[in-house]
């Protein structure tokens, strides 16, 4: 059996994990403005294709930024349980990489849902700006692999 001896720098990691619970928040505050700037009302979640296209340019223009936001929060929430439970099965191993890795994908994950917002009307090429945030994700699965058959091997 193996015993888990939480390294000092564990608080780092529980702090990188603490700050995504912050980037949701946000992400949630921030579709719900561009919601009411593009006057869509609830339940739906998206403005519908023949919404869009029957707009004005303008209301159009809101309209996409609405769903390129709802969109991020989305995929943000889509990744966020693989992303935290990583993190934390990392730093029981590695936890200087796992917190640094858990920052970067905070960060990038605002980056991401500015850069999909603000290009809204270009498909949302923009979110491409905080793509790093795909990188941390996949080094901290792989990283928990490791830690995981660390504790195995132990």
């Amino acid at each position: 059996m193996a015993i888990v001896d939480i390294p000092n720098e564990y608080g780092y990691v529980l702090l990188a994990a603490v700050s995504t619970f912050f980037v949701g928040t946000w992400h949630g505050m921030r579709v719900g403005g561009f919601r009411k700037a593009a006057k869509i009302p609830y339940p739906y979640e998206y403005a519908s294709y023949e919404q869009v296209q029957t707009a004005s340019p303008t209301n159009a223009n809101l309209m996409l930024a609405f769903n390129a936001a709802q969109r991020a929060h989305q995929n943000f929430n889509e990744n966020h349980p693989t992303a935290l439970a990583a993190m934390l099965i990392t730093g029981l191993k590695y936890p200087t990489t796992a917190a640094v890795l858990g920052a970067v994908w905070s960060v990038n994950r605002v980056v991401y849902a500015i850069g999909y917002t603000n290009s809204g009307s270009e498909g949302g090429k923009g979110r491409y700006y905080g793509a790093l945030w795909m990188l941390a994700h996949h080094v901290m699965v792989l990283m928990s692999v490791k830690s995981a058959w660390d504790f195995i091997s132990a």
